[in-house]
């Protein structure tokens, strides 16, 4: 612990010495959450006791910007409170982290390249996304080449990874739907003065292996994401809406075609906001099918959908039967620095279940309550309960359907800016 920390501060003290047309920037971000759960993530079962714990993000970002190129430096610990000994001498459960580095470096005033550790995030964070709930969040090791004037933005990205350098082979034993060998992608999108549209193609690669045998590599297989995303006013109208196709293959064996839709109409009357939308995520019939027709939203901040309970792609759902979801949802400014949010959540299954059974899953109802205290710090509070449906225990592992299933956290956001230096406003 003691050496990163030495070791960003000697950086901090490097930046300080450079070029006097340079900014540099110090934030810190700092959480604690505490959660109650009793049936989050999945059903509740018979004879089981709830979890609780608090956990505890710790993150100091270091920002630097000189005429021709930025720097971005962001370390983190991650823990639970209690999980290492008192007076240990260590961590002892080594969670600090390099959260991301990168450059920037600017090739003239439209083209610039990014390389590094980095968040990657568009749009509505559907396929990309920070997943900033996450205490650990979302990186990826890439280089992306930018291009972006008059309103019109274009990003191609590139990765390849490996668990470390050798001298022989390039296996990636690493498996999991985030966990990709190699990705290239292309993003477009223009803004217009008050709506904007995009375009995304996205190649992923995933090692193979000869029956799930990391030990036996079978070459690589790609799956395919494209689609659009966009957002327009009409009138007192507010729309989003996407649609993205997922084709190629699902493994190294079985064919890829599976689709998502989404579409939100919200109005604000004073300091309301009203929203009703739907979201349909293909999916394959419980009793097997020809192909693959389930969705994956990949890099997404997955939280951010389909209840904040994450029965639905947040780690679980792969090749399942998909969802139909559809939610209305009300934003209420309760004071000058407090809101309250109301959601529910009409959760089906999009393919067919086994023996035809319902394919309604359940209803989840959300609460998110926030207080400003001032400026850098808030508390937020939520509850959320999900009325699980008796379909709901065909897709999560036979649990029963009828115990509660509810879940309850308070959190504490203490991320200020502590220092700017900027010595044309300085000067």
């Amino acid at each position: 612990m003691r050496k990163p920390i030495f070791s960003l501060t000697l950086l901090l003290c490097l930046f300080m010495g450079v070029e006097a047309i340079a900014q540099l920037t110090v934030d810190v971000d700092l959480r604690a959450r505490f959660e109650y759960r009793h049936g989050f993530n999945n059903l509740f079962p018979d004879d089981a006791d709830p979890a609780a714990f608090v956990q505890q993000r710790s993150r100091l970002n270091i920002g630097y910007q000189a005429e021709r190129y930025k720097l971005f430096v962001s370390a983190q610990d991650v823990s639970t409170w209690g999980d290492t000994r008192q007076i240990l001498p260590v961590d002892g459960n080594d969670s600090f982290m390099l959260f991301q580095a990168w450059a920037e470096v600017f090739m003239d005033e439209a083209w610039a390249l990014k390389a590094g550790r980095q968040v990657i995030s568009y749009d509505n964070q559907r396929i990309f996304g920070g997943l900033d709930w996450a205490m650990q969040g979302r990186f990826h090791d890439a280089a992306l080449i930018k291009y972006k004037k008059d309103g019109f933005i274009t990003d191609l990205g590139f990765a390849f990874n490996q668990p470390k350098p050798s001298v022989e082979g390039n296996v990636y034993p690493i498996q999991g739907f985030f966990s990709y060998k190699a990705m290239q992608y292309a993003y477009l999108k223009k803004n217009w003065e008050k709506s904007a549209a995009s375009f995304l193609f996205l190649n992923s690669g995933f090692q193979d292996f000869i029956d799930g045998d990391i030990d036996r590599p079978d070459g690589v297989f790609y799956r395919q994401t494209t689609g659009t995303y966009f957002e327009f006013p009409i009138d007192q109208f507010n729309f989003w809406g996407s649609a993205y196709y997922q084709f190629g293959k699902a493994d190294g064996d079985t064919d890829l075609s599976a689709y998502q839709l989404a579409l939100e109409a919200s109005i604000k009357p004073g300091k309301t906001v009203y929203a009703l939308g739907f979201e349909m995520l293909s999916g394959t019939d419980q009793a097997g099918d020809d192909k693959n027709k389930s969705f994956f939203p990949l890099y997404g901040t997955n939280h951010k959908f389909n209840g904040f309970m994450d029965y639905f792609y947040v780690g679980n759902h792969a090749n399942n039967v998909g969802l139909n979801d559809i939610y209305a949802k009300v934003k209420v400014a309760t004071g000058e620095k407090s809101s309250l949010l109301l959601m529910g959540h009409y959760f089906a299954a999009n393919a067919d279940l086994l023996n035809n059974a319902d394919k309604y899953l359940g209803t989840e109802i959300d609460l998110a309550f926030t207080q400003k205290i001032t400026k850098g710090v808030k508390v937020d509070v939520g509850y959320s309960h999900m009325f699980a449906g008796e379909s709901m225990s065909l897709i999560k592992g036979g649990r029963p359907h009828d115990n509660t299933n509810n879940w309850a956290w308070v959190q504490l956001v203490v991320n200020p800016n502590i220092f700017t230096w900027d010595p044309n406003k300085n000067n």
